[in-house]
């Protein structure tokens, strides 16, 4: 019951450890140190993708608007805006009280400026680029007024906007530092970025001056903490014993048996986090035999028990998916949750409807002398190897061989590329539903992320209407009709929304995570002795 309520508490996506209260505009003058649990090869938010760069970087830059936990859009560095009728032109209003933390005035060139240098093909983004969509330019109206442009209509491009990776940078610190800017990183945001050692250590020290901290914060002025430094712990072992010693008071991606432990203390405070965007899940090839069989695909799905792999594999802490979408992303449709609820007798109808017995009584089915084998590729990470075992003997019980090999997430890239797979698992984090785009679209079927190799025209019509069309009313209709084509098609196996388990120690106060699941508030966060 208490991971129960601890997960309810997650889904509301407004993770607050402990009791925030008003709390005092007064620093503190404490300092903690944050738990990272990969190092990436680069954190320029412009130009590298990782979900772990943001972690230390939301408090580095504002958002022109920011996505609160109830997924309403506030104003950031823009006081307001206005989207033209046709979805073509956003006009930003901007904050006049606002200064870089090298003292560069922030304004309408900062905000061009920082665009421009994510659109331009020399910056080679691997990700901020693709979230500013169909961009077009930046026109300067005046000072404080700036119109962005889009070829066509972009619905996502709030949510886009409101993330570190489209932030705005000072453009006197990137003409000062060129390719050296990761390391001398400049916002305007709470905490000003000081030292950066690749695979060591990342420090942040409080911004003095910060005074235009957005309304759903309790306060205003400086942040409580004078530092945080974030430390690289990329072996999962090490990161509770770092709790547990006091050499780390926040970590990111707890093992789930850890968890268990930590939950049952009252010296740490555990937090799931559910991520948006899409669930692990496993696509489905529909051109290889014979998961090019829409019966076989879902018997498939109904022969795999999901809450059981949850319960085992995850402890419970994150709940079974049903389709393409997890929960807590805008317009997920809980119709899907009504399909595919395991039935192994029903899994085991459509497999004979589709022609396959077991003739000879080895306990595989098959047909005209071909046994029911199946390829799986595993990547190392995410637990995938577990439920990629649990998968393989649920499957066994309806007479269905699956043989799988692991391989590192290049490697498999290779294979995808050759179509040498029947199931292959993987997923992507984001808060608007156009992510599907990226996995369902015709268009990225060859060279894409589009692995259950599916081409299909009336859903490539959804997803662009999805992505053009700016009424949340017709954008939730849409994305229910691509979510429930989607499982009724099969072309997936979804096995359990991504929860980032997260855990601090109980002195820790005031902490709360953004829409997206990964990134901390470290604004008000303090440090209160017990």
């Amino acid at each position: 019951m208490k991971r129960y309520l601890i997960l309810l508490a997650a889904m509301s996506m407004l993770v607050v450890v402990s009791t925030t209260g008003c709390g005092s505009p007064q620093a503190s003058g404490a300092s903690i140190v944050y738990g990272l649990t990969l190092t990436p090869s680069g954190i320029d938010p412009h130009i590298d993708a990782s979900s772990e760069l943001g972690i230390p970087l939301t408090s580095v830059y504002d958002p022109l608007v920011w996505l609160t936990p109830d997924g309403e859009f506030v104003p950031g560095l823009a006081e307001s805006w206005e989207v033209s009728e046709d979805g073509l032109v956003y006009t930003f209003h901007l904050r006049d009280d606002v200064t870089f933390h090298d003292g560069t005035p922030f304004n309408a060139e900062a905000v061009r400026f920082s665009l421009d240098r994510i659109a331009a093909p020399e910056t080679k983004s691997r990700k901020a680029r693709g979230m500013l969509g169909p961009y077009e330019r930046t026109e300067i109206v005046d000072e404080q007024t700036v119109r962005i442009h889009f070829e066509e209509p972009y619905a996502p491009f709030l949510a886009s906007l409101s993330t570190v990776y489209l932030a705005m940078v000072s453009p006197e610190a990137v003409a000062e530092w060129g390719d050296e800017y990761q390391f001398h990183q400049v916002g305007t945001g709470p905490f000003v970025f000081e030292e950066y050692v690749p695979k060591d250590h990342l420090t942040l020290v409080r911004n003095e001056d910060y005074d235009w901290a957005p309304s759903f914060f309790d306060h205003q002025g400086p942040p409580k903490l004078e530092e945080v430094t974030f430390r690289f712990y990329t072996d999962p072992a090490t990161r509770v014993l770092a709790l547990e010693s006091d050499e780390a008071q926040v970590m990111g991606e707890i093992p789930p048996q850890d968890a268990v432990r930590l939950d049952d203390s009252s010296d740490y405070q555990l937090m799931a986090v559910p991520i948006p965007g899409q669930p692990l899940q496993f696509f489905m090839n529909t051109r290889r035999p014979p998961t090019d069989s829409q019966q076989v695909r879902k018997a498939l799905i109904y022969a795999v028990n999901r809450p059981a792999i949850v319960q085992t594999v995850f402890k419970s802490y994150s709940p079974p998916s049903y389709g393409p979408l997890n929960r807590s992303t805008f317009a997920y449709d809980p119709a899907v949750e009504g399909t595919y609820a395991y039935d192994p007798e029903r899994a085991a109808d459509l497999l004979e409807e589709a022609g396959w017995t077991d003739s000879d009584g080895d306990g595989i089915r098959d047909r005209d002398g071909q046994p029911l084998e199946l390829e799986t590729i595993l990547m190392g990470w995410g637990y995938i190897p577990e439920v990629g075992q649990m998968i393989q003997d649920q499957l066994k019980q309806v007479g269905v061989a699956l043989q799988s090999r692991q391989t590192t997430f290049s490697n498999a890239l290779g294979d995808v590329a050759e179509g040498s797979y029947h199931l292959v698992p993987f997923l992507f984090s984001n808060s608007d539903p156009d992510i599907l785009r990226t996995t369902f679209h015709s268009g990225n079927v060859d060279g894409g992320f589009n692995w259950s190799k599916v081409s299909d025209s009336q859903l490539d019509a959804w997803l662009e209407d999805g992505k053009q069309s700016i009424d949340e009313v017709e954008r939730r209709r849409i994305y229910a009709e691509i979510q429930q084509h989607i499982m009724e098609e099969a072309m997936i196996l979804p096995i359990r929304d991504y929860v980032n388990l997260n855990a601090a120690s109980a002195d820790v106060q005031g902490l709360r995570y953004d829409r997206q699941g990964w990134f901390p508030w470290l604004y008000e966060v303090d440090v209160e002795e017990r």
